[in-house]
């Protein structure tokens, strides 16, 4: 009952020009039956007449009927009237005299396509409980098996893993110093290169990148090509993002998506590969490499705890963040009466968000393999993300 009250409320804007409207209905029925009562008299009319008028039964009867009729026809509509959204008027902002009624947003879950890997594609992957279809595409270099491995580890729904192409291919990466690294090589661990940064990233070998076309996966390329979202991340740019922007026919599919493309940005800066990135730096590489710019960029926000920040910078990891002088603030029209203001970094749409949490980890110590300690890291909190990118989703 208090849902039924609830619903009905929801007409208490509407009560006088309903009251209103079903007043004309009255007089204008009154005149419609006077006219055919004229008619029925003084006209010769077909004996059917007399039964759709139901002149069969006493007048009383037929009044009672039709009120019935007539009552029942307008339950029926106040109740669906009930139902459509009421958006009152606000003569501060807008003196046009419109209502909008019956808007509704599409409630039908997203299909989502994730380009990411190692941990960042088993965070993503529990979208598949908010998505109508999850796939998840490897990157080039990884075997498929790996991540199906991972994944029994969770109770993953609705998630599919995929391989972009037939077989694993080599990624180079050039660094600021002209040495090239396969993408394998743990160059964000080796301190040697902990200054550097990479300048290039291809599919090939140390002699430069190959020649010969390569063949895609169909399933990939339907997977991009039927998608509503496409998210990039989380995950390394240059070992989990890129990678596959490297393969011309997905690059195509995905620049020819009209699926929102969304790039989940990396918390930390990577020794040897990112050094001295900013947002800016991250999103640049994407229109590079990728040949298109994402419709919106997450960018974690929150203060980082002390103890956390020592520890990267340790590591020789810094924060990545929003560089004032590279980005814009420009007025944005989303409807025909909102007009919000976001933060535009080489055309893409810059979102700030609680994205993280700090965790304990294990880590291991590949010296002495005995031996272990536990630090407090930042992770991409996977209820977080979820609820970002389906907000995302939402305001598209």
């Amino acid at each position: 009952m208090q849902q039924i009250v609830q619903r009905l409320s929801s007409l208490r804007r509407l009560i006088r020009p309903l009251a209103l409207t079903f007043i004309g209905i009255v007089f204008f029925s009154l005149g419609v039956a006077y006219f055919f009562v004229f008619v029925y008299r003084t006209a010769t009319l077909p004996p059917i007449f007399s039964f759709i008028t139901l002149q069969f039964i006493p007048l009383w009867a037929r009044g009672l009927v039709f009120a019935i009729l007539g009552l029942m026809a307008l339950a029926v509509g106040i109740w669906q009237l009930s139902g459509v959204a009421v958006i009152p008027l606000n003569t501060q902002v807008d003196t046009s005299g419109e209502l909008v009624l019956a808007y509704q947003r599409d409630q039908t879950p997203p299909r989502m396509t994730i380009l990411s890997g190692g941990a960042g594609l088993l965070i993503t992957a529990s979208l598949g409980h908010s998505a109508q279809r999850l796939t998840c595409i490897t990157p080039v270099q990884d075997p498929v098996e790996y991540y199906y491995r991972a994944s029994s580890l969770f109770n993953f729904e609705n998630v599919v893993f995929v391989v972009p192409t037939p077989e694993p291919q080599e990624v180079f990466v050039e660094l600021d110093d002209g040495q090239r690294f396969n993408i394998k090589h743990n160059i964000a661990h080796d301190e040697r290169l902990a200054e550097r940064h990479v300048v290039n990233i291809y599919i090939g070998d140390e002699q430069g990148p190959v020649a010969a076309p390569l063949p895609v996966t169909q399933v990939a390329l339907d997977a991009i090509m039927s998608a509503d979202v496409i998210v990039f991340g989380p995950g390394s740019l240059y070992e989990s993002i890129l990678p596959n922007l490297l393969i011309p026919d997905l690059r195509d599919a995905i620049r020819r998506s009209k699926a929102c493309k969304i790039y989940i940005c990396s918390l930390m800066t990577e020794p040897g590969m990112t050094t001295g990135y900013s947002v800016g730096d991250h999103v640049r590489q994407i229109v590079r490499f990728g040949g298109f710019t994402p419709d919106y960029v997450l960018v974690n926000t929150p203060r980082i705890d002390a103890e956390v920040r020592r520890i990267y910078a340790a590591a020789r990891q810094m924060p990545v963040f929003l560089s004032p002088e590279e980005y814009e603030e420009t007025a944005v029209s989303t409807t025909d009466r909102i007009t919000t203001r976001d933060i535009l970094v080489e055309g893409a749409k810059v979102i700030e968000a609680d994205l993280a949490t700090a965790v304990v980890q294990l880590t291991a110590s590949l010296d002495h393999p005995g031996e272990g300690r536990t630090v407090r890291v930042l992770r991409h909190d996977p209820e977080k993300l979820a609820t970002a990118i389906l907000e995302v989703w939402k305001r598209r």
